[in-house]
Order: C-alpha cells, then sequence, then structure tokens
C-alpha cells in the first residue's frame, strides 16, 4: 500500500492539479469504424463515413445496438463484428476472441481501464479473461475493438483489446428517464423471470455539470442437461496395465472373444466414466452505476464514474454416471468390448461402480469499479490525470457434496458418436431407483470453500501537444498499475453417512430432459434426481454425525488438494509510451512506443520434499519473483487512394501475460487415475509480431466491401504438456508414477488470416451485414493453438420501415482446441447459433420487442482428440424475452 500512495497516488494528484485533458484510451481523435444499429439503415451510412475516416483498425458497437438484435450481453452484442469469436460453454456468452486467439490473449477495459473479472465456477481459477456474463448491456456507451494497437492503449493484447466505455450524463437528454421491463423465458428450465433497468440522468442549463444513476436487475433461471465423460482410459488399465500380461486376474470376466479383443487393443482409448448431468442455476444480477461530469469551463473537466454489480449464481449439478475406470471397482468387471479406429466404442460390465454426485454451490459475486479523471486544455497544449481502482470477488461460498454408490451390470455405448453422444444402460435399471444408491460410510462426499478475490489499483497522466504540419499530436504517458489476484481453497471430508439417495426427497427429472440428444436410450433421459436443499439441510443438522462428534469445519491442510489451491499473485506494471500522429496528402495515421516493466511475486503453498503432504507440517508458504521489461512499438498508416478506396496498413510488437492460475504454485493429484497438475512461476509473456493490412471499397452509397489479411508471429507460446512424473500417493502409500500437466513456454506459434466483410442496404428497408473470418493458428510441431476456429461466418439481415425492425444474426464457427484436461487434447466440435428480434415503436417515447436467443438450441459438444470420444455434450434451451422501452 505504501509504494503504490508513493509511485501513483503522487504522480495522479500531481497530473489532476494541472487539471489538463489528454487523450484518454477510449477518447482519442481518432475516428474509428462504427457498427451501429440503431436506427438501421441510417446509422450503417454514419458506420461507412466513420471507417472511412478511422485512424487504426477499429470496430465500434455502440450501446443502442443491445436492444436491436438479440444480445443477452455485451459478449453478444460483437458476434457480428468480423474476426471476434464467442463461447458459450454454459449457453451465454462469457468468453470473446479476437482473430483466431485464445480469449486470455485479449483484453477487455472499462473506459479505458482495468475492470476486475471474477467467475463463479468452483473448475474455474482467477485468470485475464473477463467474463462478459457479469456486464449489464444497458450501462454500456459503446464498445470498441481495437485490431491493431496503439502506443497509448494499454498492453497485453495480441488478439486485440476490447474498450467497454460506460454512458456519459452530459451526453445524455437533460431530465432523461429511460427504463425496461421485460420477461425472459427459457424453454429447457420451462421457467420465466421478469427483468427490468432504470436510467436517470440530469444536467444543468449551462451544461457544466451533469449526473446519471442507473440500476438493472437481471435473472435466469438456466438448466444445462448433458452426456459426459470423465478423463479416458486406455484398455490396458482393464489388463492391469501390463501390456506383456493383457489378461490377469483384474480382468477375469474378459475371456474368450473379450480377451482376444483386449489383448489386440491395449492403445485403444475408452471413457474412464460416462453418464449424464443434470445442472441447474439461478442467475441474479443487480448492477447499480453513478457518473458525474463536470466542465466549470471549456477547457476544465473531471469525469467520475462507480460501478457495482451483485450476482448470485447457486447451482446444484447431479451426475448419474458408470465409473468403468475406477481402480478398485470396476476393473475386474470387464464382460465385452468392441474397438473401432482406436476407440473402446462398446464395452460391458458384471458388478462395477455407478455413481451418482450432487454438489450444490452457492457463488456470489461482488464488484466494485471507481473511475476519476481530471482533464485540462488550452493553447494546444493538454494534460490529465486519471486514478481508480477495481475489485472483484467470486468463487464457490460453500460446497455440499454427497456421492452415492451402487454396483451392477451395464453397458457403456458410444458407437454412435458423434450424431449420438451415448448411452447407457442397466440390465436391470437402477438410474430410476434412488434406494439402489447410497453413500460410503468411509468416504460420503466433502465440504468446499473456494473463494476468489481480484483487484487492481491503477493512476496515470497524460501529456499532449497539437502542432501545425506533418506530424499533427505528439502525446505522451506513464501508468502504474498494481494487480492482486489469487484464491483461498479449503475443505473436510464428510465420514461416516450411510444415507440411501431416497432420503433426500427424489423425484424423476423433467420430460424434456435430454431432449435434442439422440441415442441415449430411456434409462438416461428418466432417471431420478435428489432435492438438493434437503442434501444440504441434512448435512447442516449433523444426523449423520456420531454421537458427541462435532461439525467438521473446512480447513485447508485438510487435504493436500485444498493446501496446493491456496495461492496468491502481486503484479506491478510500470508503463512509459509516446505516440505520434501525422498526415501527409492522403496519407494519415500514427506511430509510437510503449515501454513496460513487469514485476511478479507467486506465492502459495508447497509441499517439503519428502514429505506425505498430508499435515500442515508437510507444507510451507514459498513466494516466487520474476520481472522483466518490454519495449512494443506500433505504426498505423492509411492511404485514401480514391474517394472509394481506403488501404490500411499496421504493425507492432505487443505481448499478453500469463494467465495468473498458471504462473502458481498451484498443484493437484488424483490418486486414483493417477493423473495431475499445477502452475509455472517461470513463465515468460507471450510475444508476437503482429502485421495487419486491409482495403475497403465504398462501391456504392452505404455500401462497403472489405478484406483484412492479419499475421501474427508468436513466440513464448504457452501450452500444458502431459508428462510423467513421481510422487507419494497418499491412496497406496507408496510413490507412484503420475501423468501430470502443467503450462510450459511451449515455443512458437503463428496465426495468419483474412476476414471479409460486406454490408449494403436494399430497397424497401431490407439490408445485410456478413463476413467471414479465416484464421489459421498453430503452435511449434503443429500443436492447436487454443479456441482457434479456423473458419467463421457471421450473417445478419436486417428489416426497418416505418415503426417495424427486425434482425436476426446467425453464427457457425469450425471446431476448435481448448486446452489439455487430464492428458487429453479437448476440442469443441463446429457449432451455430441464430438469434433474433423484433420491433414496433409505438411512438417516439415507446417501442416494445420480442427477441430469441439459442433459438437452434445449439448443442455444445466437447470432446478428446476424437469426435467419436465425447467429452462433454449439453444444450441449455432457447431463450425467449419480450420487453417494453420507455424513455421520456
Amino acid at each position: 500500500m505504501s509504494n503504490f500512495r508513493k509511485s501513483v497516488l503522487a504522480v495522479s494528484v500531481s497530473a489532476m492539479a494541472v487539471m489538463a485533458a489528454a487523450p484518454a484510451l477510449a477518447q482519442d481523435n481518432s475516428t474509428v469504424d462504427e457498427v451501429v444499429v440503431t436506427g438501421i439503415r441510417a446509422s450503417l451510412l454514419q458506420s461507412i463515413e466513420s471507417k472511412r475516416r478511422a485512424n487504426a483498425i477499429v470496430d465500434v458497437v455502440t450501446a443502442e445496438d443491445v436492444g436491436k438484435f438479440p444480445s443477452s450481453n455485451v459478449a453478444e452484442a460483437l458476434t457480428i463484428v468480423p474476426g471476434v469469436t464467442v463461447d458459450r460453454a454454459f449457453g451465454q456468452g462469457e468468453k470473446v476472441g479476437i482473430l483466431g486467439t485464445d480469449p486470455a490473449l485479449n483484453r477487455t477495459l472499462l473506459n479505458g481501464q482495468t475492470v476486475a473479472s471474477a467467475d463463479w465456477f468452483i473448475l474455474d481459477s482467477p485468470g485475464r479473461t473477463f467474463n462478459y456474463a457479469l456486464l449489464a448491456p444497458q450501462i454500456v456507451g459503446k464498445v470498441e475493438v481495437f485490431k491493431s494497437p496503439e502506443a497509448r492503449i494499454d498492453e497485453g493484447s495480441i488478439g486485440g483489446t476490447v474498450i467497454v466505455n460506460t454512458r456519459k450524463p452530459l451526453d445524455l437528454k437533460a431530465g432523461l428517464v429511460a427504463g425496461a421491463v421485460s420477461y425472459l423465458y427459457t424453454d429447457r428450465s420451462k421457467k420465466g423471470d421478469a427483468q427490468g433497468s432504470l436510467l436517470l440522468s440530469w444536467k444543468n442549463d449551462a451544461q457544466t455539470f451533469g449526473a446519471s444513476v442507473s440500476v438493472q436487475r437481471a435473472k435466469d433461471q438456466l438448466r444445462r442437461d448433458g452426456v459426459e465423460s470423465y478423463g479416458t482410459m486406455a484398455a490396458n488399465q482393464w489388463a492391469g496395465g501390463n501390456p506383456d500380461n493383457p489378461v490377469d486376474s483384474r480382468t477375469r470376466g474378459c475371456t474368450g472373444s473379450c480377451a482376444t479383443t483386449l489383448t489386440s487393443n491395449l492403445t485403444a482409448r475408452s471413457p474412464n466414466a460416462f453418464g449424464a448431468s443434470y445442472f441447474e442455476q439461478d442467475r441474479t444480477r443487480t448492477t447499480y452505476t453513478t457518473a458525474l461530469q463536470w466542465k466549470p469551463t471549456d477547457a476544465l473537466s473531471f469525469d467520475f464514474n462507480w460501478m457495482k454489480i451483485k450476482a448470485d449464481y447457486d447451482n446444484t449439478n447431479q451426475s448419474m454416471y458408470a465409473f468403468q475406470g475406477n481402480t478398485w471397482n470396476s476393473l475386474g468387471a470387464l464382460t465385452g468390448l468392441t474397438v473401432n479406429n482406436g476407440v473402446v466404442s462398446k464395452a460391458s460390465f458384471n458388478n462395477a461402480l455407478s455413481v451418482l454426485d450432487v454438489q450444490y454451490r452457492e457463488a456470489e459475486l461482488k464488484s466494485d469499479t471507481y473511475h476519476l479523471k481530471g482533464q485540462y486544455k488550452a493553447d494546444g497544449w493538454d494534460v490529465s490525470g486519471e486514478i481508480g481502482k477495481s475489485t472483484a470477488d467470486g468463487g464457490t461460498k460453500r460446497q455440499v457434496f454427497l456421492e452415492f454408490l451402487n454396483w451392477a451390470n451395464y453397458t457403456v455405448d458410444i458407437s454412435g458418436a458423434p450424431k449420438s453422444p451415448g448411452s447407457l444402460t442397466y440390465t436391470t435399471n437402477v438410474m430410476g431407483n434412488p434406494s439402489a444408491f447410497a453413500t460410503d460410510p468411509g468416504w460420503s462426499g466433502n465440504l468446499v470453500s473456494k473463494p476468489t478475490s481480484d483487484e487492481e489499483k491503477y493512476a496515470q497522466v497524460d501529456l499532449g501537444k497539437d502542432f501545425d504540419g506533418v506530424i499533427q499530436r505528439v502525446q505522451v504517458g506513464y501508468k502504474r498499475r498494481e494487480h492482486q489476484t489469487g484464491q483461498q481453497y479449503s475443505g473436510i471430508a464428510i465420514t461416516g453417512v450411510a444415507a440411501p439417495a431416497s432420503l433426500f426427497n427424489p423425484s424423476t427429472v423433467p420430460s424434456n430432459y435430454l431432449k435434442g440428444f439422440d441415442g441415449v436410450g430411456e434409462q438416461m433421459s428418466n432417471r431420478f434426481r435428489i432435492d438438493g436443499q434437503s442434501m444440504v439441510s441434512y448435512v447442516d443438522s449433523g444426523k449423520w454425525l456420531a454421537p458427541g462428534a462435532a461439525m467438521p469445519k473446512p480447513s485447508i491442510f485438510a487435504a493436500a488438494e485444498f493446501t496446493a489451491g491456496n495461492w496468491n499473485i502481486e503484479e506491478n506494471i510500470d508503463a512509459l509510451y509516446a505516440q505520434a500522429n501525422f498526415k501527409a496528402d492522403n496519407v494519415r495515421g500514427n506511430f509510437g512506443v510503449r515501454y513496460v516493466k513487469t514485476s511478479v511475486n507467486s506465492a502459495g503453498y508447497v509441499c517439503k520434499p519428502g514429505a506425505a503432504c498430508n499435515a500442515a507440517a508437510d507444507w510451507t508458504w514459498a513466494t516466487t519473483k520474476k520481472s522483466y521489461d518490454n519495449v512494443l512499438p506500433s505504426v498505423n498508416i492509411i492511404v485514401d487512394a480514391r474517394q472509394d478506396l481506403v488501404f490500411r496498413f499496421a504493425a507492432a510488437q505487443v505481448i499478453a501475460r500469463p494467465n495468473y492460475a498458471d504462473m502458481t504454485n498451484y498443484f493437484w493429484l488424483s490418486d486414483g487415475i493417477l493423473t495431475g497438475g499445477g502452475g509455472n512461476p517461470a513463465l515468460e509473456p507471450y510475444k508476437s509480431s503482429n502485421v495487419n493490412a486491409s482495403a475497403e471499397w465504398y462501391f456504392q452509397p452505404q455500401a462497403i466491401l472489405s478484406a483484412e489479411v492479419f499475421y501474427k508471429d508468436i513466440s513464448n507460446y504457452i501450452l500444458t504438456r502431459t508428462q510423467p512424473e513421481s510422487y507419494f500417493n497418499q491412496s497406496q502409500g507408496k510413490v507412484t508414477t503420475y501423468q501430470i500437466s502443467r503450462p510450459f513456454n511451449a515455443g512458437s506459434a503463428e496465426v495468419k488470416g483474412l476476414a471479409v466483410a460486406y454490408q449494403q442496404n436494399f430497397a424497401y428497408g431490407f439490408g445485410l451485414l456478413a463476413n467471414y473470418t479465416y484464421a489459421d493458428g498453430s503452435g511449434q510441431g503443429g500443436a492447436p493453438l487454443p479456441y482457434n476456429s479456423k473458419n467463421q461466418i457471421n450473417l445478419s439481415p436486417f428489416y426497418e420501415h416505418g415503426p417495424f425492425s427486425a434482425r436476426a444474426t446467425f453464427n457457425w464457427r469450425s471446431k476448435y482446441f481448448t486446452g489439455v484436461d487430464r492428458g487429453d487434447d479437448m476440442f469443441v466440435k463446429a457449432s451455430k447459433t441464430l438469434d433474433a428480434t423484433v420491433g414496433y415503436a409505438i411512438n417516439q417515447n415507446i417501442t416494445m420487442s420480442v427477441s430469441g436467443q439459442n433459438l437452434l438450441d445449439s448443442e455444445y459438444y466437447a470432446y478428446a482428440n476424437t469426435t467419436a470420444l465425447p467429452r462433454g455434450v449439453y444444450r441449455t434451451g432457447r431463450k425467449l424475452q419480450a420487453t417494453l422501452n420507455v424513455s421520456f
């Protein structure tokens, strides 16, 4: 704190004392390419003219757009921008990739500054990917997507930088009252909820002071149905893991043709566990904002912004699956198998383990962001100072987990993949019988807490001077950022519970469970579920405790996975930049350089060498320090060749820092399936040489055909590698070999591609926006790059005439790699989405609309190496929303 006060506050406060209007990140005098969607035909003309005058490769979506095409959050609003991809693992846009790059390699800024972010899912760790599900679209003035960097913009992006700008009271109508009420219905959960927002804005007659406040509330009752496989295994595990002795006592039921097939296919891959999941979540988000503007003179101004977000993401997940790869219960139960192209497509087992896992999780996200800026401009000079703080707390506040076991005869069949995700069939159906599953007193489940925190404090000073001549403007600045992020992980095992699932108010899943999943069979689609709240009440009551026993409390030292999961990252960044804007005849643009120094302290618990890692004394808190600096030049050149033809060229050196979780001492082991993973504090930042070039042809009024080529030569690319390492196995009481996955700087990578965009208005109110992006990305040795889809198509036809408007947005993207999980390369199959909105303006103050999101009930299909080996296949259903907007 003291360092921050000395090195940051002093600089910023002194800058504000000078009071000069600096070129803020989101407010440069460069004009940007606006993709405006309110007043569609008129706004597209403005968009084309803006693109023609732009001094960088930038796309913009204005705040009014969000109501004009279906977008439940800002990420989905960006789908019409060429080269932007959106990942929707839970049915809603949460991660944004730009020009074929991992979302973690792109930064999102709020009003030009970092906004702290948090996730709710217990398996997520703090990273650099912004969670767009937290951002209410009602507060947004515009969103800028910078595909080419400038020295004045914060570094840290290889694909691009998204700058979200909130509304300003002096830009709004005096005395504005704007509100909306809507009803959102999800067809898979068959539940609906009211939504609402209200914005009040005021400014004085002199327009020297303005204030606005807003509140938004959104609620969504999500249900996600899935067919899942928890990791994969090699067939030789059924043979005792010994290729030289493929049929031993552990495969005593595998004789005859079973033994022959097994012996001939020891390297074939199979699901380690296979079944169906039933996920429910209540998502409630409330956002409060306050904005103040004061302009006592034409030269002097102050801006203050505050945003508070509170979101609840409580969820219950119930997974019922066959655990055919369980070391102690199932490896000797194999009785038959079929192998196709190296995949065990069908396998049968006698008296093998089945599991019902039920996890109730309380997840709460809170975020507070403050930003103050002072500006002064006079006689061609300008100076500004900015200071702010952003915090976010998230993660899982509490998990109550019980595991119910059963032994039965069953068959796992994935032979129909990818058309069918697979089926699980029991000789005697137990999936509909809650009395057949009961907890094991030896280990019944656990209580877990895994909260996360994220915080950034920043201050900057900027100085600018305007000139007459070729060099029209020079900007310089300094910025200090201090970031801290971490997670706390604690838990305790629940033992001594011998409770049947029938104790917790069981019921059959809804009739539309697994609707749209081909070939899953009656048993999976008619399974039972229990009441999560009943389970929590039972655990909290302590009825299961031995007489006189105290309720166990989660501890960070209760197990190695908890201890190793506690870590903290401190990252301090100092940046200096200089940038010049130029214009000579028909050539214009900017060039500059940014110098950045980064210092990182990575701290966490590390198990002492040779220790069993099962007691507090076995662990020590260790800190690893690392620092590096980078010089990042950039240039943007625009040539106005003709009135209807514009060429652009951009080149830059850029960096992207490693994910926070990747830099930690975090480490985990799974004794049962002999896998593990962790972080790497020695990671270097990604470095890239980026080149972009584009051509724009304005072939008729209100029309454009453009093409952009891009190339990114990336070094220090970080990929997860899996390699054998030896550790003490607490379950077996000896040192065993695990397959450990860690991030490494894997060498070089490149992304090259082409983005083509077309925009035109037709007669009778019709029009079309369309774009195609080709992005070919690969790492050293041809390794795939995370979230890189080679092909993507976006189509957005629209109609607007009189009071009526309509728009549809179709997106298709090819398969993409997501990372390594439990030793498997994970991919997501090609997917398509369709959203649509129809609107009617009752008068100039009142409009109504009906929108549909995910109208195709798109399937999210994740697989391990081949589509014949599904890992997670999910559907979340369609969303229908009716909205009434009022503005006075």
